[in-house]
Order: structure tokens, then C-alpha cells, then sequence
């Protein structure tokens, strides 16, 4: 588990922000229990553990440190049996409507294990859990359990309803809801590693209206400008001889890491001015703060590439993906991850970050501006 292993420093540190948190309750309702955001629940951790927030990075899991993944849930106690959330597959249907409901649950149950171990190999994580947060009257209790792939192999008792299909493993209870998309998992939560009092405040706006001269600005990182890019080509394909395929290309020799991310020309017609210029390199930092030296090249600047020419190759397709030497990248495989796309943040002209996006964020982003 996570929670025990970290110092009574940063465990208090915690405790005393979700209180705080939840001293706030009546700017959002008239309950008893305490309301958590559950985005606000992700900074609050992020910021008490010093984990690294990956909210940003439409991954399985929210926050990870020293080597452990963590996915942040909050709800309710109601009768310590809830059903909660723990993915959606909106962009997948394809790859399961018109399966039987036993099949469907083995492939809506394979692609979440394969965005788990997805996530684990993109950030170097080892393990991965649950963190809760459940809400009763007056206090939160927090518990955690391990965040386990699903056993297909041993997927019981489908039951078909209306609109949901219920299943069990050796380890869960899963109920997937057919209209919205989601799977969602029963935690059981009868055994907390902590608990502790929430006080309402009142009058919650006097309160900030008091203290609001005295709050300071945070420290983060500045970003500039944000762009997306396509993993694929025309047609979403993802070419067999250019691309992340360019280790494919035929003429002269190429290591089996070449690859350059493409770079449409409606990107650079957009934002003339996001990279440097051709051939300039820059610091391209990847999601778990590795750093590579990365440059535009090519005929009209479409190609971002890494200064050696492999690294990034290696990153994208050993590191992350797991592919062995001399086997090409499909669109189906990124789109079982439920990736299409990298986002890149900027923070100065030497300066850049990479993480991978969910499917049609290029798609999206290019849509946006076309309608300014």
C-alpha cells in the first residue's frame, strides 16, 4: 500500500487539506457529509505526497511515486459496497457492439488491462492502486486496495440487463453500463487506514472573503502554448514506411528506431510559431521528466524527431508500447490503448513536453480552430 509508507509529515499535511477541503461543503450543497471534487481531490494528493499529477495525461492512473501507480477515487459510503467508475470506452464501440455480452465483457475487460499495463510502462511503475477517499457525516475515511488487471480467463456469471451486463473474476465485481460506455468496479470499503473529523463551515464565503488577501500563487510551470499531433496519417493509418513506421522506409539503412512524429501543415498554419526554427534543437521532456534533444526537420518542417535520430523511437515503441524489433505499429493498436495522438506543451522556445492524448485530440484541436 501507499498511505503507511509515507512520513507522518506529509500523512498530516494530507489530512489537514481535506479538511480544509471539506470545511467548504456549503459553497456546494447542504449535506452533512463533506463534498470532495474528485479533481480536487487529485491536487490535494498530488500536492501533500509530492506525487507526479498525471491528470494531464488521459492515462489510466492519476498520480504516481517511488514507483507506484495510483488511481484516486472519492465517494460515498452509502453501504461500503458502491460501484464506482473506472473507465470509459465511448471511442471503442466499434471493437464490441455487436459482440455477445460474454464477449464484450472479455473485450472491454482486455482493453482496460492493456491501458493499465499501458500507463505502467509509459511512466516506469511497477504497481499500481486504489486510493479512496469515502465520504460519510461529518469525517472521510481513507482506504486502499490493489489496482488488479481483470482475470479474463476466469469471467463468471454474465448477466445481461437492459442496459448493463454484470460479471465477476476472481477478484471483482464489474457491472458495464451499455449506454454511457463505463465499467465500473464494487469497492468494498469495511477496513480504513484512517479517519478523521470534517467541520462545515458555516458560512463558507465569509470565511475566503477573510483569508483571500492571503493566499499566494503557486509555483508551477508556465506553459506557453499547447498543440496536438497525429500518430497516424491520412485516413487514420498509420503508415507503413514514414511516421512511426519510418524505421520501415525504403533506400538507405535505418536503425530499427527511426521514427519521426508527423506534423500536418494545418499545425504550423495555426501556430506559425510554436517550434523553433528547422533543425533547432530543444529539450523535449517526456512524461517521467527523461529529457531528449529533439529538433523539426524535414521538407516543410512536417516531421518532429529526435536529435539522434532513434531515441524517441525508442521511447514510443520499446519503452512504451513494448513492440519488438521489426514489427510495424497499426492504428488498431494504439486505438485499443485508446491513444491517437501526443500533446505538446510548451514552456519557452527551448523548452517542450510530450505526453501521449486520447483518441480524436488532433481531430479536435485542428476542429477548434476552424470554427474561430
Amino acid at each position: 500500500m501507499f498511505y503507511e509508507h509515507q512520513t507522518s509529515k506529509e500523512q498530516q499535511e494530507y489530512i489537514k487539506k481535506l479538511q480544509i477541503i471539506g470545511s467548504l461543503s456549503n459553497l456546494f450543497s447542504q449535506s452533512d457529509v463533506p463534498y470532495l471534487y474528485y479533481r480536487v481531490a487529485e491536487k490535494v494528493f498530488c500536492k501533500a505526497f509530492d506525487a507526479k499529477d498525471l491528470s494531464r495525461g488521459d492515462v489510466a492512473l492519476d498520480a504516481y511515486k517511488n514507483g507506484v501507480g495510483i488511481g484516486l477515487k472519492t465517494f460515498l459510503a452509502n453501504n461500503n459496497r458502491t460501484f464506482q467508475k473506472v473507465a470509459e470506452f465511448n471511442k471503442d464501440k466499434a471493437l464490441y457492439e455487436d459482440k455477445t455480452p460474454k464477449q464484450l465483457v472479455e473485450k472491454i475487460s482486455e482493453l482496460r488491462n492493456k491501458r493499465i499495463e499501458f500507463t505502467q510502462n509509459l511512466y516506469g511503475i511497477e504497481n499500481s492502486l486504489y486510493h479512496c477517499v469515502v465520504r460519510e457525516s461529518g469525517c472521510f475515511k481513507v482506504y486502499e486496495e490493489s489496482m488488479d488487471i481483470v482475470d479474463i480467463c476466469n469471467i463468471e456469471d454474465v448477466k445481461k440487463k437492459k442496459n448493463s451486463i454484470s460479471f465477476h473474476d476472481t477478484h471483482h465485481e464489474y457491472i458495464f453500463n451499455i449506454s454511457k460506455s463505463t465499467l465500473l468496479k464494487r469497492f468494498i470499503s469495511n477496513s480504513f487506514q484512517v479517519e478523521f473529523d470534517v467541520k462545515i463551515l458555516e458560512n463558507p464565503f465569509e470565511e475566503l472573503q477573510n483569508c483571500f488577501s492571503k493566499q499566494e500563487d503557486s509555483d508551477g510551470i508556465y506553459i506557453v502554448d499547447t498543440i496536438f499531433l497525429p500518430l497516424y496519417s491520412k485516413g487514420k493509418k498509420v503508415s507503413l514506411r514514414s511516421g512511426l513506421n519510418q524505421w520501415n522506409a525504403a533506400g538507405r539503412e535505418r536503425d530499427v528506431d527511426e521514427v519521426y512524429i508527423p506534423i500536418p501543415s494545418k499545425v504550423h498554419h495555426i501556430k506559425p510559431d510554436f517550434f523553433p526554427d528547422r533543425d533547432h534543437s530543444f529539450e523535449l521532456i517526456l512524461p517521467d521528466d527523461n529529457v531528449l534533444q529533439a529538433k523539426v526537420c524535414q521538407d516543410n518542417s512536417k516531421a518532429l524527431m529526435s536529435y539522434s535520430n532513434k531515441e524517441l523511437g525508442k521511447w514510443i515503441l520499446r519503452d512504451v508500447l513494448q513492440l519488438p524489433e521489426g514489427k510495424l505499429l497499426t492504428y488498431e493498436m494504439l486505438q485499443e490503448l485508446g491513444i491517437d495522438s501526443v500533446k505538446i506543451d510548451k514552456y519557452s522556445d527551448n523548452s517542450y513536453k510530450i505526453n501521449f492524448a486520447q483518441i480524436d485530440s488532433y481531430e479536435n484541436f485542428i476542429l477548434g480552430y476552424s470554427q474561430i
